[in-house]
């Protein structure tokens, strides 16, 4: 590896890969590197997708969130074709303008692979779910979206990787320790030492570089903005129940405001036929889903999130801690994932391994311990959910039945957001902060789009 270059890419997300590929194609000439601390796309194993252990191992560096692709590679692959939700660069350009980037982030994932298939909320029947829900204050968030899969997001992005891998330098298993300004440009320091400087940096730390990049900014004299943290839940229910909804609008959106605290629950991540998982965040177990685009590889359950919001103010400024913590707590009881029936938890019962055997609906998650989630998540958050779950009852008769299974904790952290230009680029000339580490995005469209924009924004400069 080289001491020198013209532009350091840091993470090899979503937002990197696409940064990357722009800055490769449009000046190849280029002397480019992109770092990573996890591995290459054929390399990224985690112990409890290979079928090699049921609980998480702590790998030095979690597979399933560092290395090509990030913490995308291992999702479903959900493409939203929208400025409502996955993001704020609209706080940044115009909203046309983020279309225009996603779309051709759309057409690169196209040409490596990905489906044609659109699923759209502007169809009669999905207007008419839309007014339905708003019948019982449900509001339906309006986009196109892309189901990848979670097999076929493995083969794109490993379709991208081989087109770009002989276009710039790699280097993967590489921590840096720090961001360092150096005259003109930045220097990295490594964590197994050594350096290597550049005159553009783009930072894409992704989410589980997140809490880093924030001290590193902090560090830097950045101003940072506090961000929110979502706590809640994953529901896991007959896939007949949610039916009448995904087969109409495949990622299903759904916002509500509750009676009791006037809080925002939402629906997220929506898993037709899926599969929840758990997930390993910086040593904390929290839970996720995935979907398969081959039936042979469905179960017969739908899961979702359901995530209420919380935005703190002054004095507090971690939101990130506070949400490592309440998901830590759901780890102490149950050594990881914990599992509980909705009917257990509103009757005040722990789920046990008894309770869970005469459940009419199987956990797809089998190594989740049965336990009590009131003894892990807030009072408030819990409240809020029981009333989600009461008001999507009835849009979906069968939601609020007595074995619908809740796993604990998800906790979807927002990295604290810096001020940038519409350029994607700090206060500091030549840093650009792009994707979901840098808070900017929340999901795999606006954090390729992300990505775009910096590069060409570096492409911009080269030209003048």
């Amino acid at each position: 590896m080289s001491t020198n270059y013209d532009v350091i890419i840091l993470g090899c997300g979503e937002a990197g890969i696409f940064a990357a590929y722009e800055l490769s194609r449009l000046h190849p000439e280029l002397k480019l590197l992109a770092l990573d601390q996890g591995s290459d796309i054929y390399h990224r194993s985690c112990p409890i997708v290979a079928g090699k252990t049921r609980e998480c191992v702590h790998c030095p560096v979690c597979h399933t969130m560092c290395g090509f692709g990030g913490a995308g590679a291992f999702s479903d692959g959900k493409f939203n074709f929208t400025t409502e939700f996955g993001g704020w660069l609209t706080d940044f350009m115009e909203p046309k303008q983020v279309m225009d980037l996603i779309d051709y982030v759309d057409s690169i994932n196209v040409a490596h692979g990905a489906t044609d298939q659109v699923f759209s909320t502007e169809t009669p029947a999905a207007r008419a779910l839309a007014s339905r829900a708003l019948a019982h204050d449900l509001h339906l968030l309006q986009a196109r979206c892309k189901h990848l899969g979670t097999e076929n997001n493995l083969r794109i992005l490993t379709n991208i990787y081989e087109g770009l891998k002989d276009k710039l330098e790699f280097s993967f298993n590489t921590e840096v320790a720090q961001i360092q300004r150096d005259g003109g440009g930045y220097r990295l320091a490594l964590a197994k030492g050594g350096e290597v400087a550049c005159r553009y940096l783009i930072a894409a730390p992704g989410r589980s570089g997140a809490e880093w990049f924030s001290n590193q900014c902090k560090a830097l004299g950045l101003e940072l903005l506090n961000n929110q943290v979502d706590i809640g839940v994953r529901v896991e229910l007959p896939a007949a129940v949610f039916e009448a909804i995904t087969d109409v609008v495949y990622e299903s959106k759904l916002v509500y405001r509750t009676k009791q605290y006037g809080d925002q629950v939402r629906t997220f991540c929506m898993n037709p036929y899926g599969h929840v998982v758990a997930e390993n965040v910086e040593g904390i177990n929290t839970v996720n889903g995935h979907s398969y685009a081959d039936p042979a590889l469905r179960s017969e359950n739908t899961n979702f999130a359901l995530l209420v919001s919380n935005r703190f103010t002054k004095p507090f400024n971690e939101p990130y801690r506070y949400g490592k913590h309440v998901a830590s707590l759901s780890n102490m009881l149950a050594g990881g994932v914990l599992v509980q029936r909705f009917g257990d938890l509103v009757g005040g019962r722990r789920t046990n391994e008894h309770r869970m055997s005469k459940s009419f609906v199987r956990p797809t998650l089998t190594a989740a311990v049965p336990g009590d989630l009131s003894l892990a998540l807030p009072k408030r958050q819990l409240d809020n959910i029981i009333e989600m779950i009461y008001q999507l009852d009835k849009i979906a008769p069968g939601t609020a039945n007595y074995d619908t299974l809740l796993y604990g904790a998800e906790v979807k952290f927002y990295s604290a957001r810096l001020q940038l230009t519409g350029e994607l680029e700090t206060a500091l000339p030549g840093f650009f902060a792009a994707g979901d580490g840098a808070g900017v995005t929340r999901g795999l469209a606006q954090a390729g789009a992300s990505g775009v924009q910096a590069a060409r924004a570096i492409c911009k400069r080269l030209a003048e």
